[in-house]
């Protein structure tokens, strides 16, 4: 072998992004919106302590960033050589790039995750030959969680970047495409931590950080949806293979997925449950526990559409 590799291998035939790249992608936004929401807090209000929701966004953010990292090795035509595209580099490829900042995310994620938790690791025995490499590192924690926000933030847009290198299908080939998966990445993300958070960690359900989340929860949503009607507009406004895949949206299997999934459970569901329902019960730990499930399902129909409309509506 001459040592080079080539960036698209080992991707399924016909559909070209099947449905592990679509789970990674739902991992990745989970994985970076989650942490970079958490880090946003801590950062805006000058937090010191492990807060509860740090600790399940650091935790939630390992874990779903490992899960993604599995499904794209397990969907390589030969997952046992994916340490190759850990060695040879090609710049002029958004797949090698993001696996640059990957490779640097990661174990960064994991560091970030350590400190967060070290009082829960002190708990466990087995897990205490951690704290001594917790105290060494404790003096690199702040430049990097600086350093992590911006390769999370970078995650959630790279995938956006990642499929939208597939020219022939104008769902997929749009440039809001890396701010919607950036927008829609931190509302799930912070809806799974919130859940996680209150139901691992006991954080209060009005603590001071949990209002600050719902204070944003709107905006951001009010992002995705605006990004997600510019990216039809400008399919119903474009040329004759931009409005033939606009059909998409209106007609068949997928347009289901996107009105019911999308946009019924994605964002109808918060709203309905923080509006149209009781105060008692809209602040309740199953409102929560509800509208966040609504987040995340409808995140995940959109990785679904997104790869799945897109490559069956390709010029």
């Amino acid at each position: 072998m001459d040592g080079s590799i080539e960036f698209t291998m080992g991707l399924s035939q016909g559909i070209a992004w099947p449905w592990p790249i679509a789970v990674y992608l739902f991992f990745a936004g989970i994985s970076g919106g989650a942490l970079s929401v958490a880090l946003f807090i801590r950062f805006y209000k000058q937090q010191t302590e492990n807060t509860a929701f740090l600790k399940a966004a650091s935790l939630m953010s390992l874990v779903t960033i490992s899960l993604g990292m599995l499904c794209l090795v397990l969907d390589l035509t030969n997952p046992l050589f994916f340490w190759r595209i850990l060695v040879f580099y090609n710049l002029n490829s958004v797949m090698s790039i993001g696996v640059i900042a990957l490779s640097a995310y990661i174990p960064l994620v994991a560091l970030v995750t350590l400190f967060a938790l070290e009082d829960e690791i002190r708990k466990f025995p087995a897990l205490r030959f951690l704290l001594p490499v917790i105290a060494k590192l404790r003096g690199v924690r702040a430049p990097s969680e600086k350093v992590v926000l911006l390769l999370a933030l970078s995650v959630c847009a790279y995938t956006g970047f990642l499929i939208s290198a597939l020219i022939r299908f104008p769902i997929i080939n749009t440039s809001v495409l890396p701010a919607l998966f950036v927008a829609s990445g931190l509302s799930a993300g912070a809806a799974a931590a919130k859940m996680l958070a209150v139901g691992l960690f006991k954080e209060e359900l009005h603590s001071s950080d949990m209002k600050v989340l719902h204070g944003i929860e709107w905006p951001i949503m009010a992002a995705e949806i605006l990004f997600i009607f510019m990216l039809a507009m400008s399919l119903f406004t474009g040329n004759a293979g931009m409005q033939s895949a606009f059909t998409a949206f209106h007609s068949g299997t997928w347009a289901s997925v996107f009105w019911i999934g999308i946009i019924g459970i994605g964002f109808v569901g918060p709203l309905l449950l923080n509006f149209a329902t009781s105060k008692a019960f809209s602040h309740s730990a199953k409102a929560l526990y509800m509208s966040g499930m609504c987040a995340v399902v409808g995140m995940m129909c959109l990785r679904l559409f997104i790869i799945y409309a897109g490559q069956n509506h390709g010029i």
